[in-house]
């Protein structure tokens, strides 16, 4: 089994770390009421995707 023959430095560890950052959900706005919504989803408000009515108002 590999053992390192030396310690790791906060530099190198922190180095390796730079790119795990999270990062917050990028939004689009919905063509029918202009609300911001996740991409690829059917609109929270309006229950449509695509210009099409997905989900009907009487499930909201």
């Amino acid at each position: 089994m590999a053992v390192p023959k030396k310690k790791t430095s906060k530099s190198k560890k922190n180095m390796r770390r730079a790119h795990d950052a999270i990062s917050a959900p990028s939004t689009s706005t919905c063509p029918q009421c202009q609300e911001p919504k996740l991409p690829h989803r059917a609109c929270a408000n309006c229950g449509t995707y695509k210009g099409k009515e997905v989900i009907s108002n009487d499930e909201f």
